[in-house]
């Protein structure tokens, strides 16, 4: 009998977690299901390149999924229960249309991710523009190309997303008037060096930053601050943090507040022992006891973490113990300029952080290397003994019920 294990999210996590698996269980008994709402990969950490106007290489999932092993569903996940060990998803491929189907599994991996959040202010989630996914990007990337010389743009949020769209548009469309609204100091909790040089590409981009400037309330040609400040904002991109994807709040699965789920140091579930959480969608403890941020830094080596634990759990293998730390916030600031802020393992800054263009580079190089660790799921773990599909398991090997 097989063992079913169901991956929800093909992001940087679902589709790490799922390859890693393949490799560590290639065989026979078990069954891995990948399901994803699109059929092709998407970049995330690219959005903002995405919205002004640069074509990424299309990387679908069918081709990258091909001869491993993973059955690949496209469906949208409409909801989970962990007690039957269930997942209903809509597929749209049907004869009449869209069709509802419900998936079992012995072993769950839940990274259905994060989207925008609009932080509940008003006029937010009418008339803002968002690029914590494609269709807001692409949305985005129309409009800011209808967008005639002189007018505002006004980006909210003065976390890595927002310095990344800022830069990235100005130098994109330098006849625009680009606009940083902050809550607190550009560049804060950055070194004094990579605050120095943020300001030095803001100024040479020309960039308008307003510090310490609460977003309150969005129109379509304005915001407004807590002190009743507006600016002009022919658009605004807004980009103050990311909210969870809602499903796992409507389970029974042990979550946060915010709809995260909590899991121990392997990524399991504290409540419930045949889920895994990876990513955005997980609440997992980092050094000094801090919460992971939001991040591809977070998320991959969490689906290292799920896949290896999943895989020893059910052959009697060894669990394991590789600490999830920090080493450095990789940021672009436009296409010729960067910042490598370096960090201590719980994420602090610390003075060195290297800069300009080859900054820029490492940053290129940091996101070619995550796609291709997604595009090439056989490859880069060492090689193990595989059992392949249609021959029978070494003797004394059978994989077990998670325990």
């Amino acid at each position: 009998m097989q063992h079913r294990i169901v991956v929800l999210g093909a992001g940087y996590t679902g589709a790490i977690a799922a390859g890693r698996l393949a490799r560590r269980l290639y065989r026979e008994d078990v069954a891995i299901t990948l399901v994803n709402a699109e059929p092709d990969f998407v970049e995330r950490v690219r959005m903002h390149q995405v919205a002004t106007g640069q074509d990424l290489r299309p990387r679908p999932l069918g081709e990258m999924f091909a001869g491993t092993g993973v059955a690949l569903k496209i469906a949208k996940v409409t909801g989970v229960d962990v007690d039957r060990k269930t997942v209903a998803v809509v597929t749209a491929n049907g004869p009449g249309g869209p069709e509802a189907e419900e998936l079992e599994y012995d072993t769950l991996v839940y990274a259905l991710g994060s989207g925008w959040n609009d932080q509940g202010v008003p006029g937010a989630a009418e008339h803002a523009h968002q690029i914590a996914g494609r269709p807001g990007a692409l949305r985005l990337r129309e409009r800011l190309a209808r967008l005639d010389a002189g007018e505002s743009v006004v980006v909210v949020g003065g976390g890595l997303t927002g310095l990344e769209a800022a830069t990235e548009i100005a130098e994109a469309r330098p006849d625009l008037d680009v606009a940083l609204a902050a809550r607190g100091e550009l560049g804060d909790g950055l070194s004094p060096k990579g605050r120095r040089h943020l300001r030095k590409v803001f100024d040479k981009l020309g960039i308008t930053v307003h510090e310490h400037a609460v977003v309150t309330g969005v129109e379509a040609d304005r915001v407004t601050t807590a002190g009743s400040e507006t600016f002009p904002a022919a658009v605004t991109v807004w980009t103050t943090g990311f909210a969870v994807h809602p499903i796992a709040k409507a389970t029974t699965l042990n979550i946060t507040d915010t709809g995260r789920i909590v899991v121990d140091g392997t990524m399991r579930s504290v409540s419930h022992p045949d889920v895994y959480a990876i990513g955005d969608a997980a609440l997992a403890m980092g050094p000094g006891d801090k919460p992971l941020r939001m991040s591809c830094a977070s998320g991959t080596p969490m689906a290292w973490q799920a896949a290896d634990a999943i895989a020893a759990r059910l052959t009697g293998g060894k669990l394991p113990n590789a600490p999830l730390r920090y080493f450095n916030q990789c940021i672009s600031l436009g296409r010729r300029e960067g910042l490598i802020q370096y960090v201590t393992a719980d994420d602090r800054s610390v003075r060195a952080a290297l800069t300009g263009r080859l900054a820029a580079l490492y940053k290129e190089l940091i996101c070619k290397g995550a796609a291709w660790s997604v595009a090439n799921p056989m490859l880069g773990l060492p090689t193990r003994r595989r059992h392949v599909v249609g021959q029978p398991a070494r003797a004394g090997s059978p994989v077990r019920t998670a325990a």
